[in-house]
């Protein structure tokens, strides 16, 4: 077996004393488990330490992982320089990495390094690591935002590298919990953060690597967690197998959260391929949701499915309820595979005869020219949840104080340019951080002369 063990552990830079300079004593309890698991880890003795985290390089769509044969950092941007780190990268297993990844159409690779110094997400696990054991090289990655289930699946892709070359490895997950779980942390209070800690603490204390993904990407970002999907890229390298996992350690004296645990493989385990299960489980709710969905749906997948398998639009199909090929109003067909984004275009005026030709053209737009995305492929049809947005007509508002998130979609408008945004979004709470995103849409600055408008919004699934 490659991979010897995992730990998931934290990176606060003030556990490192010259950083702390004595405030790392309110959290003793966490330096004493993460002392245990370096420990652990030397008596592991590992060839290459993998460490995940969330502040190496990170791109949108793609894992990077740090190329060239060593790299340097230190704490000076925690006024404590004089802590340094010269490490040497494991080039053979990370060109292994990299071949797996092309060879597996994988979004994963050594292209586009902004900066090669030692991130804290890399050095404070190292800090407590070469105290007890100095015989290693590492790989250092970073996360991404693509799905969950793509970190799970680079997880795999690990797993494969270390064993391809014969390579004694132990995985390091660093990343803290949640930053709001104190009201005078230095983010604040959230209800969700709480929440996020007891949950990732007894899933992780308890192997289930399942439920990793599981977790809903809007609640992780409201409780502001940073680690979850290092956790879920450590989880993807156990697939297949059987896990003694261990709860070392729980801390939120800060605001922040601490965990600490360990993970050893057991076994192969037929019943533990989490990724396959959650696949399985996630198509078949997504087809018989799509057989559910109303007319207006129906219509938007009918037409993208058309034109992404044989390049043609569909005509209006015979049986649509008579309002959709009588009225005449904008819409907006949005497209969102495993919970992100994939594609939403649409029209705030009606552009075509009837309600029915516009979505027909949006939903070819949306799933093909949607500049932020690349065009979707036939074999992603069947993870798309697919939403149609149809619009009632716009009205002026002097202020905010017209605005409700839930109820009403906002257009900003100065001059020639014009951002919108519709109503009810996952992450959008407040009608500031709404007039916010469709400015930054249009290209609109605060400074800039805008007018507002506001209009609520037929949502169809």
């Amino acid at each position: 077996m490659a991979v010897l063990g995992a730990f998931m552990v934290p990176h606060p830079p003030m556990i490192v004393p010259a950083v702390g300079r004595g405030s790392e004593a309110q959290i003793e309890e966490t330096t004493k488990a993460y002392e245990q698991a370096a420990k652990e880890i030397a008596g592991l003795r590992p060839e290459t330490i993998i460490i995940t985290s969330p502040h190496s390089v990170m791109y949108s769509d793609y894992f990077h992982i740090s190329p060239g044969r060593k790299a340097k950092g230190s704490f000076a941007d925690f006024r404590a320089g004089q802590v340094k780190f010269t490490e040497e990268y494991d080039e053979e297993l990370t060109d292994r990495i990299c071949l797996l990844s092309m060879e597996q159409g994988f979004p994963a690779g050594t292209m586009g390094e902004r900066n090669p110094r030692l991130d804290h997400g890399t050095m404070v696990p190292l800090w407590f690591i070469r105290r007890h054991y100095d015989g290693f090289r590492i790989v250092r990655t970073g996360l991404s935002g693509l799905p969950l289930a793509d970190h799970y699946r680079f997880g795999m892709m690990l797993k494969e590298a270390a064993e391809a070359e014969n390579r004694k490895v132990v995985i390091v997950a660093s990343g803290d919990l949640s930053h709001k779980l104190q009201t005078y942390g230095p983010y604040g209070f959230a209800p969700e953060g709480p929440e996020y800690d007891k949950r990732i603490m007894d899933v992780c204390g308890r192997g289930a690597f399942g439920e990793l993904l599981d977790f809903d990407e809007t609640f992780c970002e409201k409780a502001a967690e940073c680690g979850h999907r290092s956790f879920v890229i450590m989880a993807g390298a156990f697939d297949g197998m059987a896990v003694e996992a261990k709860a070392l350690s729980h801390q939120d004296v800060t605001g922040v959260g601490y965990g600490i645990c360990t993970f050893y493989p057991k076994g192969e385990d037929e019943e533990r391929h989490f990724l396959d299960r959650y696949l399985k489980r996630k198509e078949t709710k997504l087809a018989e949701q799509a057989e559910k969905a109303d007319p207006y749906v129906k219509l938007a997948r009918q037409s993208l499915e058309a034109y992404i398998r044989n390049g043609t639009f569909i005509q209006v199909p015979d049986g649509l309820p008579e309002e959709m090929l009588k009225t005449r109003a904008g819409a907006f067909v949005s497209i969102h595979k495993h919970g992100k984004l994939r594609g939403c275009i649409g029209t705030i005026f009606p552009t075509a005869e009837n309600v029915a030709q516009e979505i027909i053209r949006n939903a070819v737009s949306a799933s093909t020219r949607d500049p932020r995305f690349d065009p979707i492929s036939e074999d992603e049809l069947k993870w798309l949840e697919i939403n149609v947005d149809v619009l009632g007509k716009p009205e002026k508002i002097d202020s905010t104080a017209d605005l409700d998130v839930k109820r009403y979609g906002v257009i900003v408008s100065c001059g020639y340019k014009r951002g919108l945004l519709l109503p009810d979004l996952d992450g959008v709470d407040t009608p500031q951080q709404q007039i916010a995103i469709a400015m930054q849409k249009g290209g609109i600055r605060e400074s800039d002369p805008y007018t507002l408008e506001r209009f609520e919004v037929v949502r169809h699934t």
